[in-house]
């Protein structure tokens, strides 16, 4: 790749580049696509609608205290996956990079036109992230109902929205080394489609422990011999009378599933930021109006953690660097 393949804000071009990266024939199932919805998905659920503090805009996950959350263990691979994009088009923000690279994800495997605007901006440093406690907001698959209205309500979503955005489970699986599950949901994960609400709603799940201690709950498919998977909060979509209608609801109609996703996903992407009637975002962590894009993290683990640090560019989050590298050598 060329240092420069675009002009400032030619987000065509940084779609293309991502769609040319998703085909990673050795990582998981084939795909990147999974991984980078996570992504973007992780960056934007720190919202707290009472603080108006987190969300996609400022790319926190790039500090120690953000990214170092185990809620986003794994989502280095992602990161890495995306820097050779970050290199070719200099120009884009992380926040604008992680954000639209979910949405494109979503739109190559299959699944909804998701509506994304640019313009977020970079922290220039952690002191936003630490002093508004970011990390800890993501949900915890280990619990139920309760748990999971706590922590989307904080954002401003409804039950109906909270069944929707779980749709996403649709692609990719757990890893027992990230978040203590493991396995896929789905016999395909690597396509966006409206299984996990069919297969949710219509099969026999039953607990397993894994050999960690880790509580989930299985179905072996006959026909594929694999086992799929699913979470405890999976689990408490269909048993609560909130939430289990919309899993029905979803699992016998596609067309509604994709058209409410592509909604809820759409407004994930934007909590907290806010645009002028130009659609330019008004609230930017540096200057009005402005577009600051943080420079491309450093590829050697022995750089300062801290934009602006002596002058070098960030690292990956401490804890994270040691896997990154080995995952950047296969690449």
């Amino acid at each position: 790749m060329s240092v420069s393949q675009s002009k400032k804000g030619d987000f065509a071009a940084v779609r293309q580049a991502i769609k040319a990266l998703l085909h990673q024939p050795e990582y998981d199932d084939g795909s990147a696509g999974p991984v980078l919805v996570r992504l973007a998905w992780h960056s934007s659920g720190t919202y707290d609608i009472n603080t108006d503090t987190g969300g996609s805009n400022g790319a926190g996950m790039r500090y120690e205290y953000e990214g170092g959350d185990p809620a986003n263990a794994g989502l280095q691979h992602a990161r890495v996956f995306l820097e050779p994009v970050k290199e070719a088009h200099p120009w884009i923000t992380y926040s604008d990079l992680w954000t639209l690279a979910g949405a494109v994800a979503i739109e190559e495997a299959g699944g909804p036109s998701i509506s994304w605007q640019g313009g977020r901006t970079d922290f220039v440093d952690d002191t936003k992230i630490l002093k508004n406690k970011i990390a800890g907001r993501l949900p915890d698959a280990t619990q139920g109902a309760g748990h999971l209205r706590k922590v989307f309500y904080r954002m401003g979503f409804n039950d109906q929205e909270i069944v929707a955005l779980s749709g996403a489970h649709t692609l990719g699986r757990c890893h027992g080394d990230r978040s203590g599950f493991e396995g896929p949901w789905v016999n395909n994960p690597t396509r966006f489609s409206n299984q996990y609400f069919k297969l949710l709603s219509t099969l026999e799940w039953k607990p397993k422990t894994l050999p960690s201690g880790v509580k989930q709950f299985m179905y072996y498919d006959e026909d594929t011999e694999t086992e799929l998977m699913m979470l405890p909060t999976d689990m408490a979509l269909l048993a609560d009378p909130g939430f289990e209608p919309w899993v029905r609801r979803y699992g016998e109609d596609k067309d509604l599933f994709f058209r409410d996703f592509a909604k809820v996903f759409s407004k994930l992407m934007e909590l907290g930021i806010e645009r002028d009637a130009e659609g330019r975002i008004t609230n930017t962590d540096n200057e009005l109006g402005g577009y600051l894009s943080a420079p491309k993290k450093a590829n050697a683990p022995q750089y300062k953690k801290h934009a602006g640090d002596e002058g070098l560019p960030v690292a990956e989050a401490s804890g994270l660097e040691e896997k990154n590298a080995r995952y950047r050598a296969r690449l």
